[in-house]
């Protein structure tokens, strides 16, 4: 496989097949005793895991290899260099994320972080994220509850558009324009989901889907990974359960994923215009895009959305479900 970039989008595409052969859906092989290769990480150490992280069996990219970068005409292409990893999420296979108790989902949310840490001392990766596929539609490889971490040698393109929004509203206004949604959102509580600490979740202004729920900071922090002094990652673990709880009551089916500040210990290329000022104009967030019945009137098309229903409506209907345990 290789990575071509599109000259006009900027997007980088992994262009090829994976040699090796899909793992079985049964018996499940992120069960205990399913796979039996070395995990890179178990959660609570030197305990019976509760968490674990595999290497990809089937990668989209690999961590042997130089990047390779290299023009064919007026095309950039280079090789598919980079880490594609599984974090299993509970030993469990029948409980999904949303069931976990909100401490056994804040020892998720840590073993988020601790890959993310990781996989940016590579100073090939300039960008990790981690995301997560649940249901029919979402092409998820097993049903037992797991995400996904890549950590790949180019920043992807919805990042460098927030990364430049960002950065342009910060020029004019001196202000986070993350910061500023969220204090919007909870003046104005027309889309607001729930809270719990110093997190909020909401139903963004110009939702793409129905129902789409954005999760953030009240206070200001541009790195997932890196808490601010006296963060309390149980409070968002708690809020995270009952956003997924509630979601779920709406389509059990979902894509969930992790924004986060790029790799600022690579200072070339593009990226480095953004890293003046990124510690003040960026803010790491999770965006959860349920995956409706098909049928549903809401669509990208030509990568304009339309959203038939009023997120101010979505909000209130999941406010009104119950999200406990």
């Amino acid at each position: 496989m290789e990575l071509r970039k599109d000259p006009i989008t900027r997007s980088w595409v992994v262009i090829g097949h994976t040699e090796e052969k899909p793992l079985p859906v049964d018996p499940c092989p992120l069960c205990s005793g399913g796979d039996t290769r070395k995990p890179l990480l178990e959660l609570p150490a030197g305990a019976p895991w509760r968490v674990r992280v595999l290497a990809h069996h089937s990668p989209l990219y690999r961590i042997e290899g130089e990047v390779g970068r290299a023009p064919e005409g007026i095309y950039d292409r280079m090789n598919s260099v980079g880490a594609h990893e599984i974090i299993v999420e509970t030993a469990d296979h029948s409980r999904p994320l949303s069931r976990l108790s909100d401490e056994e989902i804040e020892l998720v949310l840590t073993s988020y972080a601790m890959r993310v840490i990781d996989l940016k001392r590579d100073l090939r990766f300039k960008y990790v994220t981690i995301f997560k596929n649940q249901g029919e539609g979402s092409a998820a490889e097993w049903n037992h509850s797991y995400a996904q971490v890549t950590a790949t040698t180019f920043v992807p393109r919805r990042i460098l558009y927030e990364l430049r929004a960002s950065q342009t509203y910060f020029q004019q206004k001196e202000r986070c324009v993350f910061c500023d949604i969220v204090r919007q959102e909870e003046l104005q509580k027309k889309r607001v989901v729930d809270s719990q600490g110093d997190y909020v979740a909401y139903c963004p202004y110009a939702s793409r889907v129905p129902f789409e729920t954005w999760i953030m900071g009240r206070k200001h922090n541009y790195q997932f990974e890196q808490p601010r002094p006296g963060a309390n990652r149980r409070h968002l673990a708690g809020l995270l359960g009952r956003v997924l709880r509630r979601l779920e009551q709406v389509s059990p089916a979902y894509h969930m994923v992790l924004h986060t500040s790029p790799n600022t210990a690579v200072n070339r290329g593009e990226m480095r215009e953004f890293w003046k000022t990124i510690a003040d104009d960026y803010h790491w967030h999770i965006e959860v895009m349920p995956i409706l019945p098909a049928g549903n009137k809401s669509y990208a098309l030509k990568e304009v959305y339309f959203n038939h229903m009023w997120p101010e409506q979505a909000a209130e209907y999941l406010r009104s479900l119950k999200a406990s345990l």
